[in-house]
């Protein structure tokens, strides 16, 4: 048997990666297509994109019951995301409707970790002011924080979180953290555990890496974000709806804050429009996180591997919805 394929992962516009996952799905017999960032702003173009595949190696874009429940959709038997959140995936609905889901969890852990520590060092130093400054044709070196020394709090110690204190720690920064589970000693890594109140007034940075949930979403808004210290800064390599965008926005404006470094937005990709393209006291990026090449690779070859298992009749090693394995259909693709 063999299935139709199609990747939509924007990670894809580095042709390595989609080569990685082009190989192997191709070696089992999968006919694969290209369709980056399908649906992220036109349903029906994701339902007309989708309609005939077997498995999608997704993106971001969102996943519902109405989609599951579109006729045209009626042979999509898997879903392999690229990379670790599927917060973008109704998982009620996909196991109802037998549609597997899979992940690849702790491949994007290190890769994360360094551009999220990056991210506050360009931050605090104004590194791409400087930058931008010279390119305008300008000489107007810009003065910011030490990093060196501070207090670093970060919100959701998991993987991610505990490479992001390791690095911290290299700096000889203070790390404390906040996760109502967090690991069994975390005073091993050097980190002090704190309520998220007592975190937000104490550090001169706050990195966040907490899953997006029914709890976190909204998790830092008014309330807490006026609880930084008026020079202390928020990075957030996360998920965007974490934070409450128009209260960040706020803070930014007036200045109640240091600064702000965000890889993930609210509505993504981010509106042409959105106020926080005009602050200068805010660095963004287009959530590439995780864009590291040697990373995207394996990450790339699991999401591949997943999908061959299925369609093998193996349940996928990072099968997010196990209970969706024993009504499935596993029976030959619309590709065979």
């Amino acid at each position: 048997m063999s299935w139709k394929v199609l990747l939509t992962a924007i990670s894809y516009t580095e042709e390595s990666l989609c080569k990685v996952t082009r190989s192997i799905l191709e070696a089992a017999g999968c006919q694969v297509d290209l369709a980056l960032g399908l649906g992220l702003d036109d349903r029906s173009a994701q339902t007309e994109g989708l309609a005939g595949f077997d498995a999608v190696v997704a993106g971001i874009e969102r996943y519902d019951a109405e989609l599951f429940s579109r006729p045209e959709l009626g042979g999509l038997k898997m879903i392999s995301r690229w990379g670790v959140g599927v917060d973008s995936v109704d998982l009620e609905a996909a196991t109802r409707t037998g549609i597997l889901v899979a992940n690849t969890p702790g491949l994007l852990d290190e890769a994360v970790a360094d551009y999220a520590f990056g991210m506050l060092l360009a931050c605090a130093r104004r590194i791409g002011y400087g930058a931008q400054s010279l390119c305008d044709g300008m000489w107007s070196p810009a003065w910011g924080p030490d990093v060196f020394g501070k207090t670093l709090g970060i919100v959701g110690l998991g993987r991610i979180g505990k490479g992001m204190a390791r690095r911290a720690l290299g700096f000889s920064m203070k790390v404390m953290a906040y996760d109502p589970f967090p690991p069994v000693d975390p005073s091993s890594l050097g980190v002090e555990m704190k309520s998220l109140e007592e975190l937000m007034e104490e550090s001169d940075f706050v990195s966040v890496h907490a899953s997006l949930t029914r709890e976190t979403r909204g998790l830092i808004g008014w309330e807490l974000l006026n609880r930084m210290k008026s020079e202390s800064m928020l990075i957030n390599t996360a998920r965007g709806p974490i934070v409450d965008e128009e209260s960040l926005v706020a803070v930014l404006k007036d200045r109640r804050i240091g600064g702000a470094a965000l890889d993930a937005f609210t509505v993504e990709p981010l509106a042409a429009d959105s106020p926080l393209r005009d602050l200068d006291n805010v660095l963004i990026t287009p959530h590439q996180a995780s864009f590291g090449l040697q990373t995207g690779e394996a990450v790339s070859r699991a999401a591949a591997v997943g999908v061959v298992d299925a369609m093998q009749g193996r349940p996928p090693v990072h099968l997010v919805n196990p209970e969706a394995w024993s009504h499935a259909d596993h029976s030959e693709g619309t590709g065979a």
